[in-house]
């Protein structure tokens, strides 16, 4: 079984406008920032073991949106939104806000890499009202893309950085997996409030991530970055379960053994393989044998998921085993485990 978060999310994707003027869609001075709550959860089974998450299972941070300054790409000058979270830049949106809105052109991701998209993305289309709709059909980094949005109306939502009437923009992902998104914009503010729920094929929530607008748009240094760790593509752990602790150590009764994996700076259709190998189990099997393998596609940089192997009928043979993870034929991750009777 391979479960896998398929989601492609620009993540400072705004909705329409109702002028065509530039400053009343979004303010564009170089340092203007947004600040969020954030809330980051996972559908049930889904989940990876997050020590930053509470009780809950919940993760709740603070990010930053900002305005870093501008960047010439083809003979165009175009805005660098860069969202910080926790010291890293984990995002940059190339935008264009002009009189036909707002529009991404290409985005870098964590690593630095430049990935244009396959066409400009219309976040914000003029003029805005209710019924207004649009699409957006691309490819990008190999990726087809396929988004629909639609305003559903105004409505009065009240976020920490106060009450707003603002625009409800329902949005809907079919490719490269299922995404509902749901934003509630105001003209000359941004957006006050943002959850994006990715689902399964089967429709199964996956991920949902909330963002509230803390307080109103304002200049601001730019937050410290810390280094980048380049070491490691990808973390992983062996359980009894799609969710909870780690462990290393099985019975033969076990029903399945589920190898849980989450990303870190990966590229855009980076190979992720899992390779389940019995190290020294005699009584069925050379040393390294290969039980079984399965591979599955990042597509986002934090892309994350679950391998399970099925118990066998007559059960599992004890001895040591090990699963290797690997990235784009490149094994980054070896997590060892024992099965005994």
């Amino acid at each position: 079984m391979i479960v896998a978060r398929k989601i492609f999310l620009l993540l400072f994707a705004l909705s329409p406008i109702s002028s065509g003027k530039a400053g009343d869609i979004i303010p564009t001075t170089k340092g203007m920032a947004w600040k969020y709550n954030l809330i980051e959860e996972a559908g049930e089974g889904f989940r990876l073991s997050d020590p930053q998450s509470d009780s809950a299972g919940k993760v709740r941070t603070t990010v930053v949106y900002r305005i870093n300054g501008t960047r010439e790409l083809d003979g165009k000058k175009l805005l660098e939104f860069e969202m910080h979270r926790a010291g890293r830049i984990t995002n940059t949106d190339l935008m264009a806000v002009d009189e036909l809105g707002l529009a991404c052109w290409a985005r870098v991701n964590e690593n630095g890499e430049l990935i244009k998209l396959g066409a400009p993305q219309t976040m914000v289309a003029s003029p805005l009202q209710a019924g207004s709709a649009w699409v957006f059909n691309a490819d990008v980094a190999q990726t087809k893309v396929e988004q629909a949005y639609r305003v559903a109306g105004e409505e009065e939502i009240v976020v920490p950085a106060g009450k707003f009437k603002a625009f409800h923009i329902h949005g809907q992902q079919s490719a490269p997996g299922p995404m509902i998104i749901d934003r509630w914009f105001v003209p000359g503010v941004g957006i006050v409030k943002d959850v994006t729920e990715t689902r399964s094929d089967a429709g199964e929530m996956l991920r949902r991530i909330s963002l509230e607008l803390t307080e109103p748009p304002k200049i601001a240094p730019r937050p410290e970055i810390k280094p980048l760790d380049q070491a490691k593509k990808l973390s992983a752990l062996v359980s009894t379960a799609p969710v909870g602790d780690a462990t290393g150590k099985f019975t033969s009764a076990t029903p399945k053994i589920y190898a849980r994996w989450h990303g870190q700076g990966l590229r855009p259709g980076a190979v992720v393989r899992c390779v389940w190998i019995a190290e020294r189990v005699d009584e069925i099997a050379p040393p390294d044998y290969i039980v079984d393998e399965s591979t599955t596609t990042a597509t986002a940089p934090d892309s994350y998921g679950l391998f399970a192997l099925m118990r066998p009928k007559d059960g599992w043979k004890s001895g040591d085993y090990r699963v290797e993870f690997s990235v784009d034929d490149e094994v980054i991750e070896k997590v060892k485990l024992k099965i005994e009777k």
